[in-house]
């Protein structure tokens, strides 16, 4: 892969993290970085950090942690091929994404935990039934519509 350091073999965080295509643009990377969901060597970062092969980096997208090993430098953003061999994950961290898509994969549907759902016609027209006032009290006298000459 054709790598992009000019500074003897460095790369800033932000720029690597886009060009091993875990975020879709770098001002995306950089802000992820400011919120603290990326840490390099256990440290928190800031977006201009020089990334070096070997340093560990952590990160959090979404529920999704990963922990990764730098294992080339790059500020250029390839194909996924060779985004890959830019880093490697650890066996753990592979291990805990594994983990965590089969307990989401075996939950359960939340649509299924409700047992009452829309009211079917009938129901409809039971409840409009009820809520709706006889027909008799259409017949009683009103004071409003009472005429008796008095006008």
């Amino acid at each position: 892969m054709a790598s992009n350091t000019p500074e003897g073999g460095r790369v800033r965080l932000d720029k690597w993290l886009w060009a091993a295509r875990f975020y879709k643009t770098r001002s995306l990377s950089a802000e992820e970085i400011d919120k603290g969901r990326v840490r390099v060597n256990g440290a928190p970062v800031k977006p201009a950090r020089d990334v070096r092969i070997g340093d560990v980096v952590e990160l959090r997208s979404g529920s999704v942690q990963r922990t990764l090993v730098v294992r080339a430098l790059s500020g250029v953003r390839g194909p996924a091929t060779a985004a890959a061999l830019l880093y490697e994950e650890t066996a753990e961290s592979v291990a805990q994404r594994q983990a965590a898509a089969e307990r989401r994969r075996l939950a359960p549907e939340p649509a299924d935990s409700i047992t009452q759902g829309r009211p079917s016609k009938r129901d409809r027209r039971e409840l409009d039934a009820w809520q709706k006032p006889p027909a008799e009290w259409n017949d009683r006298w009103s004071a409003s519509l009472d005429n008796d000459g008095d006008e």
